[in-house]
């Protein structure tokens, strides 16, 4: 018997109606050398609004994970949301994976198709890996940055120090690139501090056959790509205003990493951790987390996020 419902087909159905509803439109632009980048960009261009590009993590595509901030946005900014590469409508034939690679893309869509030289930009998880790297490459299309749950700090040498909960690359695949029911549900332990309990297989398997099954190699090597000769030492620095946002709990970058970047950055950047929150912290506090991000990125001033000292949003016993 044919499947006759699909709740993930219906459900990015539904987040597809709600960001044309929020002023967007869905536009795939071909960068040439066999490279396509699909971006939701504003229906109408204004010109005296500053421009917000968001930066989606490992996940079904980008309207799954921004969502739910859009309507903090749209009224202040010309918001762009891009798939990445290998995420919903984007793909390359090119062999190059690292972030270096996808913030070129990005960059290359932004300014020659859209004519977007300036703009702020946050990057949630590997979305903050490639935002950093724009930030590297193009110094002067940057106005501020915010980093979440991003470890762009980590070292090789992190995963054989047990620094993270997986033991190697590939069980870090199978849980991020999850193809069972049982690896989603892991996945969900990992990234949640209270996972949803009691989804029936049937939700899961559809929503991985809808969802998760398209380019699992080339996402395999974006992972391995992340890992490769990374060294603090040779890490570069930025010169934007940087907040960098973290869940307390995190399993899939820990806290450990946040605070190694903002040392890393110095005056420039400022660290908030939310508490009771684990790596999907814009999902389980989503409201706290859009409010992190608003007050930064509204102010023109970077200074009035903080003092010198990092910005703990936890409990007093739960302060460094």
């Amino acid at each position: 018997m044919a499947k006759l419902f699909s709740f993930t087909t219906m459900r990015d159905r539904w987040y597809r109606y709600f960001f044309s509803y929020s002023g967007l439109r869905s536009v795939s632009m071909d960068l040439g050398d066999g490279t396509v980048m699909h971006c939701w960009i504003p229906r109408t261009h204004k010109p005296w609004k500053p421009n917000l590009l968001l930066l989606h993590g490992f996940g079904a595509n980008a309207m799954w994970q921004y969502a739910d901030l859009l309507c903090h946005f749209t009224s202040k900014f010309n918001v762009f949301v891009p798939d990445l590469l290998f995420f919903g409508g984007s793909f390359t034939n090119r062999p190059e994976r690292s972030e270096c690679f996808q913030a070129r893309c990005v960059m290359k869509m932004l300014e020659n198709g859209f004519g977007v030289r300036r703009m702020s930009l946050v990057g949630i998880s590997y979305g903050g890996f490639v935002g950093y790297s724009m930030c590297v490459q193009f110094p002067e299309a940057v106005e501020k940055v915010v980093v979440c749950c991003a470890g762009v700090c980590l070292e090789e040498k992190d995963l054989r120090d047990g620094l993270f909960r997986v033991s190697d690359v590939e069980e870090a695949e199978k849980i991020l690139l999850a193809q069972t029911p049982e690896m989603l549900r892991e996945l969900m332990k990992f990234s949640f501090v209270k996972p949803l309990k009691g989804i029936p297989d049937y939700f899961l398997s559809d929503f991985i056959n809808v969802m998760c099954t398209e380019f699992i190699k080339e996402k395999r090597e974006l992972i391995q790509s992340i890992l490769k000769d990374r060294q603090l030492s040779r890490f570069p620095k930025i010169d934007q205003p940087t907040l960098i946002l973290w869940g307390d709990k995190d399993q899939i970058f820990p806290k450990i990493l946040g605070e190694r970047l903002e040392r890393h950055l110095g005056a420039n950047a400022r660290l908030v951790v939310i508490a009771n929150a684990g790596h999907a912290v814009n999902f389980e506090k989503a409201k706290e987390f859009a409010k992190h991000l608003k007050e930064f990125l509204y102010n023109d001033s970077f200074s009035s996020l903080s003092d010198s000292s990092s910005i703990y949003s936890c409990r007093e016993d739960e302060l460094r």
